[in-house]
């Protein structure tokens, strides 16, 4: 059985000009990412594997909230192609991951992850809102084989207030 975490970055800041990928992330985002860290303490047990896009705004994204979790950094990796606003990348190096990794977690961006949600996913999503996460499980034993797989659920930061 794989379980996959999909989170999207918190809200970012355009408050500067920046190249997108060195983009902050602003107040309200690294607020939203301390509530979500919190939430997903109490429910992730462990982790084998996180990736995160070299964005600025979903580095620091993944370090707030892996702060919140018992995780050694040895498992925390930058994916260069994380950096997918389509979504092809993604699903490519979610399928390659090693079968070692029951549980992985990675963080990106839109509009990937709600369409990679939907693809995978039982439940349609409309939007996968900034520091979202979809946690989806799949009766497969190798990340290539994985098709749909249940949603078991969607966090956001609006729910969570």
């Amino acid at each position: 059985m794989k379980t996959l975490y999909m989170i999207r970055h918190a809200k970012s800041s355009w408050e500067f000009d920046l190249p997108d990928i060195k983009r902050p992330l602003n107040e309200k985002g690294l607020r939203d990412a301390e509530l979500v860290g919190e939430e997903l303490k109490t429910l992730i047990k462990s982790l084998d594997m996180v990736l995160c896009s070299p964005a600025e705004r979903a580095r620091t994204t993944a370090r707030i909230i892996t702060s919140h979790l018992d995780i050694s950094e040895g498992i925390f990796h930058l994916e260069p192609n994380l950096y997918d606003f389509e979504g092809s990348m993604v699903i490519d190096i979610i399928k390659k991951c090693n079968d070692q990794i029951n549980s992985l977690m990675i963080f990106g961006h839109n509009h990937a992850f709600t369409s990679i949600a939907n693809f995978f996913g039982d439940k349609h999503i409309d939007n996968l809102p900034t520091t979202g996460v979809v946690v989806m499980e799949f009766e497969d034993d190798k990340w290539s084989t994985i098709s749909v797989g249940k949603t078991l659920r969607v966090i956001t930061p609006k729910i969570l207030r």
